[in-house]
């Protein structure tokens, strides 16, 4: 199969981004998606809402379903969840992409910040995974869980300079790493990281204009999501990273994903 129609993806965070560049991607294909995020008004500081998402998303080609929803919140996401089957029948894709970052030393990360982190990320991740679950595994296509995470590296130089930050990160790679043994034959569970910095609003807060000059579009992420959406339950527990996906599809211009072609891409955290 070539194409996401007819499939239903339930998104964390999907009112700008990565997550929005993925639920447009599969809207193309005519898919439906369930925008779960937070942001229902427009942020002085970062474009998109859960319902521009759906306009964009409707206008792609798919069928949106804006859903507010803190992930921190169990009731919230067990609602979601809930809206979701009632409005498309069922999940067939639970993209784990709602994420919260500092890139603070541990006497910089204020216990308010390391909450938050663990909860978005890690537990987050954990409590969409466990609600969408039984609706994937009744799922007539082949389900997947997709969790935007690095892979797993226990290395210190990974952790040194934002012990609070990679803990989190690294949680939801954890999650890929049981879930995918645990569901095995059932369900599909991989983690996807992109090779440099990508063009979003957390690059540019961290970088401003030159790092987002080199950096590379949400596009490449979603298309390699998209990708690994379209392969069997036998391929599970890879922890992926964008280009590696995108020449194994056959793609050998990366240099139509950079935001300025001139510009070298700069490497990501977590990816030697």
């Amino acid at each position: 199969m070539s194409s996401l129609a007819g499939r239903t993806l339930f998104i964390s965070g999907a009112s700008r981004g990565i997550g929005l560049a993925i639920a447009l991607r599969a809207a193309r294909d005519g898919a439906n998606i369930a925008i779960a995020a937070k942001t229902t008004d427009p942020h002085p500081k970062l474009e998109g809402t859960i319902f521009s998402a759906a306009k964009a998303i409707e206008a792609a080609g798919g069928k949106a379903l804006p859903l507010m929803c803190d992930i921190r919140e169990e009731g919230q996401v067990e609602e979601a969840v809930r809206k979701t089957v009632e409005q498309f029948g069922g999940i067939d894709i639970c993209v784990n992409n709602a994420s919260a970052i500092s890139l603070t030393g541990t006497l910089e990360t204020t216990m308010k910040r390391y909450d938050l982190m663990h909860h978005v990320n890690t537990r987050g991740t954990f409590l969409v995974s466990k609600t969408c679950l039984p609706h994937l595994l009744n799922s007539k296509f082949t389900p997947h869980i997709l969790n935007l995470s690095p892979p797993l590296s226990m290395q210190a130089k990974w952790f040194e300079n934002h012990v609070a930050y990679s803990m989190a990160k690294f949680g939801m790679s954890m999650c890929v790493l049981g879930m995918a043994a645990e569901f095995q034959g059932k369900v599909a569970v991989n983690a996807l990281w992109p090779r440099t910095t990508i063009a979003t609003a957390a690059v540019n807060m961290l970088g401003g204009d030159e790092l987002m000059r080199a950096s590379r579009k949400p596009d490449i992420m979603a298309d390699a999501a998209h990708a690994i959406f379209l392969k069997g339950k036998d391929f599970t527990g890879n922890f992926l990273i964008d280009d590696d996906v995108m020449r194994a599809a056959g793609v050998t211009d990366l240099k139509q994903y950079q935001v300025d072609p001139n510009v070298e891409p700069t490497p990501d955290f977590f990816v030697d």
